[in-house]
């Protein structure tokens, strides 16, 4: 059954007893200041039965434990230690000294149960929602994102063909084991399939891998082992169950197998071979099925998942995160997240605002369907050392093309391209140039190379729209844009400095969940830092009415409290006399709380 905390406050917890102690500017006093605002025990009850059963641990109490544990990096069993013995713990959980508010595994389940019914989101929205109380959305009209992704190495295991196809002999043994009294061990020594099990296949035979017949016999064995399980699997599917659990679990693993087998091992009449060349899409661990090879550049490559973050750059406030396949293109998720910011916040969006990923022409198509503004550079050309399509002057109508030596074609051609990442195929202009002209063109050898035919040009999809962004690019309003869009990678740099950069879970909801936790504590301290630097100016003005009122500080005109303006302090005495306070905004650095 849900419990609930008491809206009285007791004498003997920690927050009423220590939190002077513990630090009002400290992020543990901010918490403890929020209790019963922050987090509502109601916000959780389609987690638990609400008419019978033992009372639970107050959800708002777990839920500010999952917040702290993200804010200090901790395992699930040293925030359990914390909540028992750090003071600063009790003081934000609400608790007595003497009381061990949770277990372990009360906070495992607590977190299955908000992944399971997607209750995370709500906490992060909730940091938005706290935010707008707190004036950090006041007063704004529209939203100015700023959108980035960032690599999330995966948590599963990463292995070679060899090891990846028996992980997934070992994973289909496992479910089919489970059908029967004995072991997998037991099972699957049973069908001469126990060499599965040992830490590493390569390591438990003995193969010369300087022999290529040997590698080649060698993979032979582990394809005709994995071929004759998924027989077992087919045979036992036809005497179970159809669309039972077990049943389901033995298509998932059959099916992880046969992918495995097709994307790594190639077919041929003298046996089979390792597939040269990295397969589209190609599952890299059993463990986590959902992790992919990813890149953010030419050569910073990962394995794992990417988290889409977008940011309002005026308030630096985190306003939608994502998370996505780590071969994903980055300028799918620009429209999403926009659409995500706006439905969190209550505002519009007035821009978006991406790098040169979000820059190309289906995404830049996206959002002009939608009827949105985006700021993007266009993506550079590709080094091949030839005279770029850039160069090349194209008529107003697109009906003529000049080349850079001043050849003009008219000739040209209808070419369709293949379908694109959303599945658009679209039909576009190509021009040829005179062969003779280019065979005897002084910028041949930059232009068309060695090769003896003559330079074409394929119109883009998006031509016109490419080249208008392309002269927008030089503006000073492009420049200011770029500018906005550091902000996301500071937040990205904050959501690292939170452990997020590597999964702790597997899977995409589980990491989702990470980023999310990882994203309101983000938000929380942002939050947090600001009240504490008004809290500060508000004591200030007090303590500066003080020494020029006196005794009459209370008592002091209502035109003269209106002079005191939040970020600058105007004294009645003098005029010319003014003391600066920290300010909220982003543009004012001076305060650093302690947190």
């Amino acid at each position: 059954m849900l419990g609930k905390r008491s809206r009285q406050r007791g004498l003997f917890e920690a927050d009423t007893m220590y939190r002077d102690f513990v630090g009002k500017d400290t992020f543990y006093g901010w918490l403890a200041s929020e209790r019963g605002c922050l987090f509502r025990d109601e916000d959780f009850a389609q987690l638990y039965c609400l008419d019978n059963g033992r009372q639970s641990v107050p959800p708002s109490l777990l839920a500010t434990a999952l917040v702290l544990q993200a804010y200090e990096r901790l395992s699930d069993a040293e925030a359990k230690e914390r909540a028992d013995y750090d003071m600063r713990w009790k003081a934000a959980l609400g608790i007595e000294l003497k009381e061990r508010p949770f277990a372990k595994s009360t906070l495992q389940l607590f977190r299955a149960q908000l992944i399971l019914h997607q209750k995370a989101r709500m906490m992060f929205e909730r940091s938005l929602q706290k935010a707008r109380e707190s004036g950090f959305l006041k007063r704004r009209k529209k939203l100015h994102v700023a959108v980035d992704t960032m690599a999330i190495l995966g948590r599963g295991a990463v292995k070679d063909t060899y090891n990846l196809l028996a992980d997934g002999i070992v994973k289909l043994v496992r479910v089919l084991a489970g059908l029967s009294a004995q072991s997998a061990q037991q099972w699957a020594a049973a069908r001469g399939l126990g060499r599965y099990f040992a830490p590493s296949i390569k390591g438990f035979e003995e193969v010369d891998w300087d022999d290529e017949g040997a590698r080649r016999r060698f993979l032979s064995g582990i394809v005709e082992d994995a071929e004759r399980l998924l027989e077992i699997a087919r045979r036992q599917r036809g005497h179970g169950e159809q669309s039972s659990d077990q049943d389901q679990r033995i298509v998932e693993a059959s099916d992880l197998l046969r992918r495995l087998l097709v994307q790594d091992v190639e077919r041929k009449q003298d046996g089979p071979q390792i597939r040269q060349g990295v397969a589209k899409d190609r599952v890299v661990s059993v463990h986590d099925p959902q992790m992919r090879h990813g890149h953010k550049s030419s050569t910073g490559r990962f394995d794992g998942h990417k988290g889409a973050v977008a940011v309002d750059s005026e308030s630096q406030l985190i306003t939608a995160v994502d998370v996505i396949a780590g071969n994903a293109y980055d300028g799918d998720t620009g429209l999403a997240l926009t659409e995500q910011s706006e439905r969190s916040t209550g505002l519009e969006a007035a821009e978006t605002v991406g790098d040169c990923a979000y820059g190309d022409g289906e995404t830049r198509r996206q959002f002009r369907e939608a009827g949105r503004a985006l700021e993007a550079p266009v993506p550079a050309p590709p080094r091949t050392g030839k005279i770029p399509k850039e160069q090349f002057h194209i008529g107003r109508r697109e009906d003529q093309v000049t080349c850079p030596a001043g050849v003009t074609t008219q000739n040209w051609s209808w070419r369709k391209l293949p379908a694109n990442r959303s599945g658009w195929r679209y039909r576009v202009k190509t021009f040829t140039f005179p062969a003779k002209h280019c065979a005897a063109c002084r910028l041949k050898a930059s232009c068309v190379g060695e090769r003896d035919g003559p330079r074409t040009i394929t119109l883009h999809p998006q031509q016109k729209e490419m080249e208008r962004a392309r002269r927008h690019q030089k503006t000073v309003a492009h420049r200011k844009a770029r500018k906005r869009r550091q902000v996301a990678e500071h937040r990205i740099a904050r959501l690292r400095q939170l452990g997020v950069k590597q999964a702790r879970y597997m899977g995409h909801a589980k990491t989702l969940f990470q980023l999310l936790v990882a994203a309101t504590v983000a938000n929380l301290t942002l939050v947090a830092a600001a009240m504490a630097a008004r809290g500060l100016a508000s004591d200030l003005a007090a303590y500066l009415r003080h020494v020029v009122y006196g005794s009459r500080a209370l008592a002091q005109p209502s035109g003269r409290s209106r002079s005191l303006e939040w970020g600058q302090l105007r004294l009645p005495v003098r005029q010319t006399c003014c003391v600066k306070v920290p300010a909220c905004s982003p543009e004012n650095r001076t305060f650093r709380p302690r947190f």
